[in-house]
């Protein structure tokens, strides 16, 4: 949906913030997206740009630029699609690695965006085509995308309130010890902009893990999100010492290992990308209200490390 809202704000939201009173007179859509437009500049208070927090007396006229829709953006294209669950208000995709999610320098298109228009035509009046959250590009496993604004919104809600559980699959270098906890603030990086760092000032990020295996030189764990940061797990990971096998960004390149089987250091040398899957999503549905919950194993790059670290295992053993 694009065009202009206008509406007048009642006397029973005075002393309101602004952000608030919006969200009243528009429930179809979320809180945080109202406060992003109206820093964008396309809330307008009598004519006045306001912030989210000014408080409003009642009274004032109200225009609201909505954005184009998606589909004046973005195209629609005929791309495969893993669709592990859909139904009217939700779809749940399995993202392989190697996929963008959304549109932007470098990749103006051939996005999941870009198939998910296609599949979903009406994605094209849903905010970020009914994205709820993102992976990065070479990250695989479970995303939610909602099929309304009304969907949209409650899961939006949902997400800040840290009712959608995410539970992800890595393997690390470095033998972990045991599960635990990286509270660690996360901010862009002081001198690269495209990564990000554990900073002071940064926004707050939480991580939790558990060790599912160990090996010789590295770890398989479980992972959860207590918050969805940009590239937090291989931020957190790799402040601890245990950054992901094959992350490109925040890695280091690992010397083979001393009397491992050829076999193993090839397919370690192979894996380029972050070793990193989103396994588990679980939501309250948003018109059933519900839990719902969705797994989806590991693709078969993944495994086949998983192997040939076992394997490693095994043969000492032997």
């Amino acid at each position: 949906m694009s065009g202009t809202l206008e509406t007048v704000i009642p006397e029973t939201s005075r002393g309101a913030r602004l952000d608030q009173a919006l969200a009243a007179l528009f429930p179809e859509y979320s809180r945080s997206r109202i406060q992003q437009w109206i820093h964008a500049g396309r809330v307008a208070v009598d004519g006045r740009r306001l912030r989210p927090r000014d408080l409003v007396a009642g009274g004032e006229r109200v225009s609201l630029a909505l954005p184009a829709p998606a589909s004046a953006v973005h195209a629609a294209q005929p791309l495969a699609l893993e669709i592990v669950y859909e139904d009217p208000a939700v779809i749940v995709i399995n993202k392989p690695a190697g996929l963008v999610v959304h549109p932007g320098a470098g990749n103006p298109d051939r996005t999941l965006l870009n198939a998910l228009l296609h599949h979903a035509p009406e994605l094209a009046g849903v905010p970020r085509a009914g994205l709820i959250h993102r992976l990065d590009k070479d990250t695989s496993g479970l995303l939610l995308v909602a099929r309304s604004e009304a969907a949209h919104t409650v899961l939006t809600r949902a997400l800040a309130a840290r009712a959608v559980t995410r539970e992800y699959q890595a393997i690390c270098i470095g033998r972990v010890i045991g599960g635990g906890t990286v509270d660690a603030p996360l901010g862009r990086h002081p001198v690269d902009r495209v990564r990000r760092a554990v900073r002071s000032d940064g926004r707050p990020a939480r991580t939790t893990y558990r060790v599912l295996e160990r090996f010789r030189g590295h770890s398989h764990l479980r992972v959860h999100l207590d918050t969805g940061r940009t590239h937090q797990i291989r931020v957190h990971l790799a402040h601890i010492g245990h950054p992901l096998v094959g992350d490109p960004v925040y890695g280091r390149r690992r010397a083979p290992l001393r009397a491992a089987a050829p076999e193993l250091n090839a397919a370690l040398t192979a894996f380029r990308r972050q070793a990193l899957h989103a396994a588990r999503l679980e939501f309250p549905h948003p018109t059933r209200g519900e839990r719902v919950e969705f797994t989806v194993t590991p693709p078969a790059d993944f495994e086949a490390l998983l192997a040939a670290l076992r394997a490693d295992v095994a043969a000492r053993r032997a």
